[in-house]
């Protein structure tokens, strides 16, 4: 039994070590082919979703290359000091990974998605295999911090459980915003800091002259033409970043450029990603109506990164930069530097953008709330981090190990602290936040639902 554990844990980890654009297109392809997808269709499906995650880590990496050092300039000139940077999803996957009990996140999590499927405490069937680490993160953070395997596992149950709810609770969200019909992300930053914007919408609803406030894209496009379009505001909030962190011409001007296209490629980038999942969604749900038939009600959860092509999400995404770093200056207490996630901001506030039906004016409100929040538990969770880069040798002691997403997720916050009780004030604080934001989305989610069903009902009369 052992020798089948240390196979497995070598061959999983293996596949993980190549990244999630050999890793997704190698599950996936596998996946459609189990399922009655033609071989020859499949491979296509998993090499589009293999390219789709190249170019998005091509682009990632550029806005990490120029804003970074933007962003460090900036912070240098406004005088602040903060001692740890954070490295971002990129490196705290990585960590994860290397943990045992995260080997157990992805056979898991299925088993729990099944059980949930069957018994119809959920109606999401999840294929998002890569972001299981999401999951593995809370079960792994719980185990370096209290040595005790079963407090691990039962992390990731929950982080599962939480996670497969969270996918019903958007998916009416997904269909009437981003048109994604079927379609759901209830994976990571996206998914479970979204609750947030539906409490701030809701009480944005109650001020009389905050709730006519609206601005969008397309609002702005018809009004000043080319500088509101994606290609326009991209060069405009580059350029500027650039003239705040102190840049000439000569280098501010070259950094709007390239912020400009980043809004006109990763669309088209996030496109590839949704032509090879397609085949396996079309398929899924031909099985499921087989089997349940045509009124049978079931999402297929997908990556959050498919919310990305959206002009209003990357427009958020970008304008974030610097108001998390911001936020990073003037909140008290402060240690962390945001900077491996300040390029993938757009996970965070995905969602929230279209909780506010693309009101850009609500998403920097909703958006720097989620910031904020996320940033504090960033800094509550450093040891706990830092104990996990420890145990599976990716940083030596002595060092500091921080990230913002996942090291800033109230779920594995509230879990962990429930076991080592080092900070029972603060966990009360967010726990009560995030249960207040909880019973908010539930309420946004039906009344989205409603909507949407009372649009078809009308199409279908028409």
């Amino acid at each position: 039994m052992t020798t089948f554990l240390n196979g497995a844990y070598f061959v999983i980890n293996y596949i993980i070590d190549m990244g999630a654009s050999v890793m997704l297109p190698i599950i996936i392809a596998i996946l459609a082919i189990i399922i009655g997808v033609k071989v020859g269709k499949a491979i296509r499906s998993g090499l589009m979703i293999g390219v789709g995650f190249v170019g998005m880590g091509l682009i990632v990496d550029m806005m990490n290359d120029n804003m970074g050092p933007a962003a460090q300039a900036m912070a240098d000139r406004l005088g602040v000091s903060l001692s740890i940077v954070e490295v971002g999803w990129p490196g705290m996957s990585g960590v994860t990974w290397g943990s045992v009990v995260a080997t157990i996140a992805i056979p898991l999590s299925i088993a729990i998605n099944l059980i949930m499927f069957a018994t119809k405490t959920t109606k999401t069937i999840n294929i998002d295999i890569w972001n299981v680490w999401h999951i593995a993160f809370t079960g792994a953070i719980a185990y370096a911090v209290t040595g005790t395997l079963w407090i691990g596992i039962l992390g990731e149950a929950v982080h599962s459980i939480i996670t497969f709810k969270l996918g019903d609770l958007w998916a009416p969200l997904l269909a009437d915003y981003f048109e994604l019909d079927g379609l759901t992300a209830p994976h990571g930053t996206s998914a479970y800091m979204a609750p947030i914007a539906c409490l701030i919408d809701a009480i944005i609803e109650k001020i009389p002259g905050l709730k006519k406030v609206n601005r969008s894209i397309n609002g702005l496009q018809e009004k000043i033409g080319v500088l509101s379009e994606p290609v326009g505001i991209g060069f405009i909030l580059g350029t500027i970043i650039g003239f705040l962190a102190g840049y000439d011409p000569q280098s501010a001007l070259p950094l709007g450029v390239k912020m400009a296209a980043v809004m006109v490629l990763m669309p088209k980038v996030i496109k590839c990603i949704m032509d090879g999942l397609l085949p396996i969604s079309e398929r899924a749900k031909e099985i499921m109506h087989s089997h349940f038939g045509e009124d049978s009600d079931f999402y297929i959860g997908l990556d959050p990164a498919i919310l990305l092509g959206d002009p209003e999400v990357v427009t958020a995404g970008i304008l974030f930069i610097p108001i998390t770093l911001l936020i990073a200056i003037i909140m008290p207490g402060n240690r962390i530097l945001p900077f491996g996630d300040l390029a993938t901001i757009g996970f965070f506030i995905a969602i929230a953008v279209a909780v506010h039906k693309g009101n850009l004016f609500r998403t920097l409100i909703s958006g720097s709330c989620i910031m904020a929040m996320t940033i504090w538990i960033a800094n509550q969770t450093v040891g706990w981090t830092t104990a996990l880069g420890v145990s599976v040798g990716a940083i030596e002691s002595g060092s500091t190990l921080a990230a913002m997403d996942q090291g800033g997720c109230p779920i594995t916050y509230i879990f962990t602290q429930l076991f080592t009780r080092e900070n029972l004030g603060g966990m009360a604080v967010i726990a009560v936040i995030y249960i207040v934001c909880m019973v908010f989305a539930v309420m946004h989610s039906r009344q989205r639902a409603a909507e949407l069903a009372a649009a078809e009902a009308d199409d279908d009369f028409m």
